[in-house]
């Protein structure tokens, strides 16, 4: 079995010498080298041709953003970030996932040493993943670049919602499916796979791009047109009702298929809520999180969208809702909001001629 060989970035001798023993240590991988610093980086992947790079943020001589940028201009490859586990680290980390990194791993805050053992698995499963990711840089979309046409059905967009799911690759394909929701959209809710802190940030960057209203979720909010909330990183989001309306519910209940936030616990809990009301989204992501639950969607008359296996980062979670029998459309990702509105529209339509 050909090994998947590797090169570290980092500037701490240290994380260089326990990320090369994690990697080191996996029966499918093999530290090839470790730099210390961007330009001996070049060096590295010109003369080894690595399958994946581990790559520091922070580093002497070029920033790891920079080298980034170029690096995917000039020789695209799978790319996984270390980064700091900070509000400023998770800004930084979201930013090298819009470049084209195709996941990150968070360094331990303190006892490096006992931290970085604890994330051996982590490390190895991300560095496998982008093994078989398709890395690819996406332009900069601007606010509004493919922006949809307003619903003007206002009973189809306070009655019915969008539910999403992502992991792997799904920062950039969440940002692609908002951009072009309309503000009198329905009420969105989105389950990513991401740590506590990253979620705000995530959030935050979508508001300032898109149309409509995006916040991290809290307790107990009502869902509104034009609004969408991301789980945060530290809780399950459900939905519910109380009377006539939809609401937020977060839960610290244990992870479901090692993930909380978990996706199938968002869209069981739309299955229960929302029945024929909801629109599941399933996007980019490693694993099969989301699968039963979008199923049971199905199963409840909600319509189910699936990105495709070409445009998807890593065709897991997507792949294992088709398999399901989930979905009842399969879209490449530039199509999925079209997707979504023009289904929309035809229920408003359907209504205006009842």
């Amino acid at each position: 079995m050909k090994k998947i060989t590797v090169v570290v970035v980092d500037d701490s001798a240290l994380i260089r010498k326990l990320l090369t023993e994690i990697i080191n240590s996996q029966p499918d991988m093999v530290a090839l080298g470790a730099a210390p610093d961007p330009l001996a980086a070049r060096e590295m992947i010109r003369s080894l041709n690595p399958d994946v790079l581990t790559l520091d943020v922070e580093m002497p001589k070029m920033d790891g953003l920079d080298f980034l940028s170029r690096l995917m201009r000039l020789r695209p490859m799978p790319v996984v970030m270390v980064s700091s586990l900070t509000e400023r680290g998770s800004d930084i980390t979201l930013r090298a996932l819009e470049l084209g990194a195709v996941d990150y791993v968070s360094k331990p805050k303190i006892d490096i040493v006992h931290g970085i053992q604890e994330y051996a698995d982590e490390i190895a499963d991300k560095i496998r993943t982008a093994a078989a990711a398709r890395p690819r840089v996406q332009p900069a979309l601007a606010r509004g670049a493919h922006a949809l046409p307003a619903l003007a059905n206002h009973s189809v967009s306070t009655e019915k919602l969008i539910i999403v799911g992502a992991s792997t690759g799904g920062t950039e394909a969440i940002k692609d499916f908002l951009l072009g929701m309309p503000p009198d959209c329905p009420g969105i809710l989105i389950t990513q796979h991401m740590p506590e802190l990253f979620t705000k940030s995530f959030a935050a960057r979508l508001d300032s791009l898109c149309r409509i209203s995006v916040k991290e979720a809290g307790h107990a909010e009502r869902i509104l047109p034009g609004h969408a909330f991301v789980a945060p990183g530290h809780s399950h989001l459900l939905l519910r009702r109380s009377g006539a309306n939809y609401m937020t519910q977060l839960s610290d209940a244990p992870p479901v298929n090692r993930h909380r936030p978990s996706v199938d616990v968002l869209f069981r809990s739309a299955a229960e809520h929302a029945g024929k009301n909801a629109i599941g989204v399933i996007l980019t992501g490693m694993g099969k999180d989301g699968a039963l639950g979008m199923l049971a969607m199905k199963q409840a008359g909600a319509y189910n969208f699936a990105q495709d296996e070409a445009s998807c980062v890593v065709f897991g979670m997507p792949k294992e809702a088709i398999a399901a029998g989930a979905t009842d459309e399969v879209l490449p990702l530039h199509d999925i909001a079209h997707g979504v509105m023009r289904h929309l529209h035809t229920l408003g339509s359907r209504a205006i001629r009842v």
